[in-house]
């Protein structure tokens, strides 16, 4: 991205694909090994519909839509999200997330951008409220 943006503009969207090899190599890497992430019988016996992503897990994977568009990281200066429905991710197959996203607002001045995005799994929003504040070019 090397142009300011316009308010409205659509980023390339992006499906992301998670499974239990995911969620166990980000259980490795976070510290977070709740077994609500990797066994079913814990999962359900707390009323989840099945193994769930860990929130933190979508919401880094979400705003990769937003770094693959600036080309750098470390031009993302804010970022928050609510969580809104849980990933759940069956043992066979996995799940996919949606992630769209676009520019919300712009300011010139500033040199900055404001990018909300939308999660979603099988159509249900598993984030709302996801904004990303960006440094522009």
């Amino acid at each position: 991205m090397s142009t300011v943006p316009q308010v409205g503009e659509q980023l390339p969207g992006r499906t992301i694909h998670v499974d239990r090899a995911t969620l166990v190599r980000y259980a490795g890497a976070s510290g977070d090994f709740n077994q609500i992430h990797w066994d079913e019988a814990t999962a359900t016996a707390v009323g989840l519909p099945n193994v769930i992503a860990h929130g933190m897990w979508t919401m880094g994977a979400a705003v990769q839509v937003v770094v693959d568009w600036l080309g750098d990281a470390g031009r993302v200066s804010d970022y928050s999200v609510r969580f809104s429905a849980p990933v759940p991710v069956p043992h066979d197959g996995g799940a996919d997330v949606r992630v769209e996203a676009s520019v919300k607002a712009v300011d010139e001045q500033a040199g900055t951008a404001s990018i909300a995005l939308t999660a979603t799994v099988d159509g249900t929003a598993v984030l709302s409220r996801a904004l990303a504040t960006v440094t522009l070019a």
